[in-house]
């Protein structure tokens, strides 16, 4: 029984290629109450592999968070079957707004603790008991409402791109951090205010939503979908597009483009920008924001320092890993010292 990839990353893109068919980017979560974590795991993933779906799915006690690729000719399969799962019956599914073939090259269904990394220890915390979840016209309706406070709910790396007007944007490296800094921010306003929270699909708000009502909030809603499914609204109903700028998105696209709007700028030079890359040099990876000709003159690295080591022959910078503890920086948010116009 295969219950792991038997093909790289390389080989897989190879084989998509080849075959030219359209693919779907797809993600979805759910919260629900899951008796044994390792057996659904193992379920998806014997089903899933036979129809050629890809990327990152965390299974946990608390329910499934699942970002992922599936051919387009095999999507009606893929939805029957999550139909046969009991607690993921109808459940929403986010198309992603750009699509491209190659967002995910591997299918990795992991068991983890919790599928939202929250650092809370809450035994009397009910996940289930969530906010209001509102969709795009009622979201741009409660904007509108001078007795609202907008939060997002993503880290800064995220929010720097692209984010509601008007809206909070704490400046954490991680959703944990964020929860007690906005009760506190908040807290004398938990019996008048309406607090609406938005994130990139709903997973983090809906964790979020429910935490802060435990926390004694009475007005708690939530953008329905996120993101991802607000903008599929917007242009559905034709409203008004609140939000500026990218959606950042976790898989190596990197972001999709809501609006016009360039609201960040290149960490090494300044100018305007928000393409978030990771440093060529294989023993860093850090995620910054680099534009074109920056990408050019440093040969996609993001110091000098990592420049000359990416220049140096493979064997040669294998060598010098050898024996280093390396930090995988693919999400350090471009904090780097290096990086003169970080955020």
């Amino acid at each position: 029984m295969q219950l792991y990839n038997k093909l790289s990353a390389k080989e897989r893109a190879e084989l998509i290629e080849k075959a030219g068919k359209d693919r779907m980017t797809i993600s979805f979560y759910k919260y629900a109450n899951i008796g044994n974590p390792e057996i659904l795991r193992n379920h998806l993933f014997i089903n899933w592999d036979k129809i050629d779906v890809l990327g990152r799915i965390y299974v946990s006690y608390e329910g499934i968070n699942a970002q992922l690729s599936v051919p387009a000719e095999n999507f009606n399969t893929f939805k029957d079957h999550l139909d046969t799962i009991t607690f993921l019956e109808n459940v929403r599914l986010n198309v992603a707004i750009e699509q491209d073939n190659m967002s995910f090259l591997k299918l990795k269904v992991k068991v983890r603790d919790k599928i939202v990394a929250d650092g809370l220890n809450d035994e009397s915390f009910d996940v289930t008991n969530k906010g209001v979840h509102v969709a795009a016209e009622k979201f741009n309706e409660l904007l509108d409402d001078k007795n609202t406070i907008l939060v997002d709910m993503r880290n800064h790396y995220e929010s720097e791109i692209g984010h509601f007007q008007g809206a909070i944007t704490p400046d954490v490296d991680t959703f944990r951090e964020s929860l007690p800094i906005i009760e506190d921010d908040l807290k004398e306003y938990k019996e008048d205010k309406n607090l609406v929270m938005y994130c990139t699909g709903g997973i983090r708000c809906e964790k979020a939503s429910a935490y802060f009502k435990h926390k004694g909030f009475k007005k708690v809603y939530q953008l329905e979908g996120g993101i991802i499914n607000y903008a599929r609204q917007v242009e559905a109903q034709n409203l008004e597009n609140k939000f500026i700028g990218k959606n950042f998105v976790f898989d190596h696209r990197r972001g999709e483009r809501i609006s016009d709007d360039i609201i960040a700028n290149c960490h090494q030079c300044g100018n305007p920008c928000d393409t978030h890359v990771n440093c060529a040099n294989e023993a860093c990876h850090l995620l910054f924001i680099q534009c074109e000709a920056c990408a050019e003159k440093m040969d996609d690295c993001c110091s000098a320092e990592c420049k000359e080591v990416h220049n140096l022959p493979k064997e040669v910078q294998k060598e010098l890993r050898k024996g280093k503890e390396v930090s995988n920086k693919i999400f350090k948010k471009g904090r780097s010292e290096v990086l003169k116009y970080k955020k």
